[in-house]
């Protein structure tokens, strides 16, 4: 008999890898040229209240290092804006052109379509149990990375 631990790590894994594969695909369908990687780059810029370096890449938990690099490429592509405070010059603001913002909102429609997909397949709203479930995963995710 699988132990649930095993059965909730695979299902996990798979809903995690389909969605970025899925999610992938259809980018690539509707002429999206960058990594999925790089889409969240941008969507970390656009949900953190002031987009310096340095609270983007708390957003996504890597280096500032690591940042420096995916935002290096995505100025080289047109994606990304950078520049300094003028008043402080230590800070490194960085601002989304309207290319990426027109990649963020096919990635959002994509993200909706989900949703709707899953809340009408799945009719969630009616499972609370699942809905907590889903809640704890997500706080448990939180809390711990």
């Amino acid at each position: 008999m699988v132990s649930p631990k095993v059965v909730i790590n695979e299902l996990l894994v798979d809903v995690f890898n389909h969605i970025l594969s899925i999610e992938s695909n259809v980018l690539k369908e509707k002429g999206v040229k960058i990594s999925m990687t790089e889409i969240h780059v941008l969507e970390a810029i656009r949900n953190v209240q002031v987009p310096i370096m340095g609270n983007v890449a708390q957003k996504l938990r890597v280096t500032l290092g690591t940042l420096t690099t995916s935002i290096n490429a995505l100025v080289r592509k047109g994606y990304v804006n950078r520049f300094r405070d003028e008043a402080d010059r230590r800070k490194v603001y960085l601002e989304l052109t309207s290319t990426a913002k027109h990649v963020l909102k096919i990635h959002d429609a994509f993200h909706d379509e989900m949703i709707e997909s899953i809340f009408k397949d799945l009719e969630l709203e009616k499972d609370e149990t699942l809905m907590k479930s889903l809640e704890n995963i997500s706080n448990y995710f939180k809390q711990r990375y």
